[in-house]
């Protein structure tokens, strides 16, 4: 999808299909407001420039560090992360990974538990906003996190599912309680098989 065409995805899944753990208010601001608002900024920004006509991941590794290009590279990386991120979760989700994934989680942490503790400890140990990750490194998995609108394409990872912790995915429901939040998206929503497709 090329900037010039860039509008909302649509959710995989209705408003309301992630409750009780993320209510429909909450998809509502998230995914009607924020998402939107990043989509609407980069088609502003990118308008008549050299990346008008780029896929977002273009846009993403040829912004990543250009100072006088951040606002193009955060809006196009907040597209991809907030897109990335609807797809990463899905109604009763959770539970035991494929077992592909799942022998290759244990082979990289050791067990589903601890890649899930990983993932956690990331996601609340992310100071202010922020990403946890699951990514493939060469042939290994690791988590790693990221600040604002960061991500793993610009270090040459490859992102398989993440968890947002801006403030805005979690406030309305769980305010302060980023920790409860992180461990009901891990136990009930995380989408082990859109990693799997990821890892390929």
């Amino acid at each position: 999808m090329s900037a010039n065409t860039i509008v909302l995805p649509p959710l995989p899944y209705a408003d309301n299909a992630l409750e009780p753990v993320i209510t429909a208010r909450t998809i509502g601001f998230h995914y009607g407001k924020h998402h939107q608002g990043y989509v609407d900024n980069l088609g502003k920004l990118v308008k008549d420039t050299e990346y008008a006509e780029l896929p977002l991941e273009k846009i993403i590794t040829g912004t990543a560090g250009v100072a006088d290009k951040a606002a193009i590279f955060n809006n196009a990386a907040q597209v991809w992360n907030h897109t990335f991120y609807w797809q990463s979760l899905t109604p009763k989700g959770g539970g035991e990974p494929p077992a592909a994934l799942k022998a290759r989680i244990d082979a990289s942490f050791g067990s589903v538990d601890a890649c899930k503790k990983e993932i956690a400890a990331a996601a609340v140990a992310q100071f202010g906003s922020g990403w946890a990750w699951l990514v493939l490194d060469g042939d290994k998995l690791k988590v790693v996190k990221s600040a604002n609108a960061d991500n793993p394409l610009k270090a040459g990872l490859k992102p398989l599912l993440t968890v947002d912790v801006w403030e805005h995915a979690y406030y309305l429901d769980y305010q302060n309680r980023r920790a409860d939040h992180v461990a009901a998206v891990l136990d009930k929503l995380i989408n082990w098989e859109f990693a799997l497709q990821n890892l390929g």
